[in-house]
């Protein structure tokens, strides 16, 4: 089951338009890229991102989403005019590079930057830059696992308060199949979409919620 975090057809300009806020804040705001990624996930808008957007991604450019940004979370408005660039700038591949993840992985920017901070992106810059973006993909997948050690099952069922027999019988799927899946020994992303959903049906979250990115 793959899951993205919104219509492919908005990805391209969720990618641009995050890459030119990336670029307008750091190269002609001269503020620190670190300091805006603290502002955009804080943000309301960062939100509306994750989810697609329409009327955001579609209709606005990166440099008004950025200035919004920016509005919302300090209540200065910035207009400067954009300098001049000459191809794709480090700021730019980092926020298309990590809109394209959030697309893919439908994680949160929130947790995406916590693991991959923008200091550590500025280095994976210089070998990724011109790479498939499959390759950033796949850094990113690792990255994320060995942060989030638990899986979602795991920690949602902790958090529900749910003992494994207890999800098991409820469920309808027996204890072995819970524990394969918490302890990674059995993909819950392949696992049948009426499985899922008995799982989640018990635990009160979404299919989604359970799969693993």
């Amino acid at each position: 089951m793959t899951i993205r975090a919104y219509q492919e057809i908005y990805l391209n300009k969720a990618r641009k338009a995050l890459g030119d806020a990336f670029d307008y804040i750091v190269n002609t705001c001269d503020i620190p890229g670190a300091v805006f990624v603290k502002l955009f996930t804080a943000s309301t808008i960062c939100k509306r991102m994750e989810r697609g957007e329409p009327a955001l991604i579609a209709g606005k450019s990166g440099i008004e989403i950025a200035s919004d940004v920016l509005f919302e979370t300090t209540g200065k408005y910035y207009d400067e005019e954009p300098r001049k660039k000459y191809g794709r700038t480090k700021e730019y591949w980092i926020g298309w590079a990590v809109a394209y993840y959030q697309w893919y992985s439908s994680r949160s920017y929130r947790d995406i930057f916590k693991v991959l901070p923008f200091e550590d992106l500025e280095r994976m810059y210089y070998t990724l830059h011109e790479a498939d973006i499959t390759k950033f993909v796949q850094i990113a997948d690792e990255k994320m696992k060995e942060h989030f050690k638990e899986t979602n099952l795991k920690r949602i069922r902790s958090s529900y308060g749910c003992t494994q027999k207890e999800l098991a019988e409820k469920a309808g799927v027996t204890v072995r199949s819970i524990q394969m899946y918490e302890q990674r020994r059995k993909d819950i992303n392949k696992a049948s979409a009426e499985t899922l959903f008995r799982i989640s049906k018990v635990l009160g979250c979404t299919i989604e919620d359970l799969v693993e990115k």
